[in-house]
C-alpha cells in the first residue's frame, strides 16, 4: 500500500512538470511570434527598394528619411542609349509623404521575413518642379533636336496627279515619337535613371482609314463645278478640267495646284477686262472712235481670283462672284466693273474734244451741259492727255501748284478743282485767262488742265461726280 502511494505521487509531479513546461513553451512561442509580427508590421522586408533606394529592414520613418536625403541623377535613356544627363537633385519627399510610405510598408508585409526582391514605386505628394517641368522640357527639346538629323517617315497618301487619283506607299523612318515618349516619361517611376522604350514615328499606311478618306474626298472634288460670275457673265468651271494636281492633309484640308485654274482666269480676264485697253466710244457727233483706257478701267486680280476659285472647289461652293478687282486708282483700285453699258463707259460721263475745244456732260445718256474750253498748250507738248480717265475728287477754293514749260513754278487760286489724272490734270476755272478762242490751245493753252470759263465753272462742278469717266480725245 505504501509503495503504490509513492508511485502515484511521483506520476502526479511529472504531469504537473510537463504542463508547466508546455505552458511556458507556448508563452515563449507566443512572445516570439508577437515580436516577429510587430517587427514585420513595422519594418520593410530585407530586399525591398522604393524608387531604387534600398529600404530593407527600415521603418516607415527611416525609409522616408532615406528617401528625402537621396539624390536623383536624372539621366534619361532611350533603350540603351543615354540621350540626356540632367542635374542631380534631391528627391522631393517631405513629412507629408509618410502616410504613403506606411501604405507601401503595409502592402509588402509578410508574416515571415521574406528575401524576395521588390522595387516599389512612389511619387512625392508635392510636384518636383525640376523633374515635372524643367527636365521634361529638356527632353522634348533634345528629341526634337535629334529628329532634325534623322530620317522622317513618309505617310501614304491619296493624291491627284495629272487628273488621276493615285495612292503612294508609306516609308518607315528613324525619327522619335516625341509626344509618345513624353507620355512615357510622365508615367515613368521616380527613379534616378529614366529608361524609355524606343518609340518611333509611324507613317500612315495605304490601307488606313485616313488614306481611304483622302481618296473619297478627291473623288468628290473631281465631280465639282463652280459657276463663276464676272460682271453679267457666268462661266461654268469644272474641276475635272481645271484641277490636275491636289492633295489632302491629315486634317482633311484640300490643297490644289492652281496652274490650270490660273490660266483659265487669265483667259477670262483677257477677254472681259477693260484695264489698259481701248474703249469704243460714240462721240457727241455720232462718230465712233477708240480711246485708250488710262486711269479708268478694271481688271481681275488673277492671282487672288485663282486662289478664290481653288478655295471654292476645295470647300464645295457652287456659285461665286469675282471679288478682287484692280486698276489704276490711287490705291490700285479699278473703276467701271459695275458699268455694263456703252462699251463699259456707261451713260454718265464727261466728253472733251481737243479738236473742238469743247466739253459735253452726259447724265443717263442725255447731254445736260456743254461749254467751250481751253486744253493744254500744244506747241510746248503740254497737251491734255488723251484717254479714258475718271474724276478723282472735287474741291472748292483750292491753290494749284505746278510748273509750265518755259514759265517755271506757279501757284494759282481756283474756285473749283476737279482732277481726273494722277499726274495733276483736271477741270478748273481760269479767271486769269483772256484768250478763250477755239485755237487758243495751240500756242496759249494751259499747262495740261482743261480750263473752264469762270462763269460756268460752278455748273460744271455741280454736274460732275467722283469716279465718273472722263473721255479725252
Amino acid at each position: 500500500m505504501g509503495q503504490q502511494t509513492r508511485q502515484h505521487t511521483h506520476s502526479t509531479k511529472w504531469v504537473k512538470n510537463w504542463k508547466f513546461i508546455t505552458a511556458s513553451s507556448v508563452i515563449v512561442v507566443g512572445i516570439l511570434l508577437g515580436a516577429l509580427t510587430f517587427y514585420q508590421t513595422s519594418h520593410f522586408n530585407a530586399q525591398v527598394k522604393i524608387n531604387g533606394v534600398h529600404v530593407g529592414g527600415m521603418t516607415a520613418e527611416e525609409a522616408l528619411h532615406k528617401l528625402t536625403s537621396s539624390k536623383l541623377k536624372n539621366t534619361i535613356y532611350i533603350g540603351d542609349q543615354q540621350i540626356l544627363d540632367g542635374n542631380d537633385t534631391k528627391m522631393a519627399f517631405t513629412e507629408k509623404d509618410l502616410p504613403a510610405v506606411e501604405k507601401l510598408l503595409k502592402s509588402q508585409w509578410s508574416f515571415f521575413p521574406s528575401s524576395k526582391e521588390q522595387n516599389l514605386a512612389l511619387k512625392p505628394s508635392s510636384q518636383d518642379e525640376y523633374r515635372g517641368v524643367t527636365l521634361k522640357k529638356q527632353l522634348e527639346e533634345k528629341l526634337i533636336s535629334l529628329n532634325g538629323g534623322l530620317k522622317a517617315p513618309v505617310d501614304a497618301q491619296a493624291r491627284l496627279e495629272d487628273g488621276k487619283i493615285v495612292i503612294t506607299e508609306s516609308v518607315g523612318g528613324e525619327q522619335y515619337d516625341v509626344a509618345g515618349l513624353l507620355k512615357e516619361y510622365e508615367k515613368h517611376g521616380y527613379t534616378s535613371e529614366i529608361k524609355l522604350k524606343p518609340l518611333l514615328l509611324k507613317p500612315i499606311t495605304a490601307d488606313s482609314e485616313i488614306v481611304k478618306k483622302q481618296e473619297k474626298m478627291l473623288q468628290e472634288l473631281l465631280g465639282r463645278t463652280v459657276n463663276y460670275k464676272v460682271q453679267d457673265k457666268v462661266y461654268t468651271l469644272k474641276a475635272n478640267e481645271l484641277i490636275k494636281k491636289a492633295s489632302v492633309s491629315k486634317e482633311n484640308t484640300i490643297t490644289i495646284e492652281e496652274t490650270v485654274i490660273n490660266q483659265k482666269i487669265d483667259e477670262i480676264n483677257a477677254a472681259q477686262s477693260t484695264l489698259n485697253k481701248p474703249f469704243t466710244f460714240k462721240t457727241h457727233s455720232g462718230a465712233v472712235i477708240t480711246v485708250q483706257g488710262k486711269g479708268y478701267g478694271w481688271a481681275l486680280d488673277v492671282k487672288k481670283e485663282t486662289a478664290l476659285i481653288a478655295e471654292a472647289f476645295a470647300k464645295g461652293e457652287t456659285d461665286i462672284s469675282a471679288a478682287n478687282i484692280k486698276g489704276h486708282g490711287w490705291k490700285g483700285e479699278g473703276y467701271g466693273y459695275e458699268t455694263l453699258t456703252n462699251n463699259g463707259i456707261g451713260d454718265t460721263y464727261a466728253e472733251v474734244s481737243i479738236n473742238d475745244q469743247r466739253l459735253w456732260i452726259y447724265k443717263n445718256g442725255k447731254m445736260v451741259f456743254t461749254t467751250h474750253v481751253v486744253t493744254g498748250k500744244h506747241s510746248t507738248g503740254e497737251d491734255t492727255d488723251k484717254g479714258v480717265w475718271y474724276i478723282l475728287y472735287k474741291k472748292k477754293d483750292d491753290i494749284l501748284n505746278g510748273s509750265r514749260v518755259g514759265g517755271g513754278e506757279y501757284a494759282v487760286h481756283v474756285d473749283y478743282w476737279v482732277p481726273f489724272t494722277n499726274s495733276g490734270q483736271g477741270f478748273h476755272d481760269a479767271s486769269w485767262r483772256t484768250n478763250w478762242s477755239p485755237t487758243a490751245y495751240l500756242n496759249a493753252g494751259s499747262g495740261g488742265c482743261v480750263n473752264i470759263p469762270p462763269k460756268v465753272m460752278k455748273t460744271v462742278f455741280d454736274h460732275l461726280e467722283t469716279y465718273e469717266p472722263v473721255v479725252v480725245y
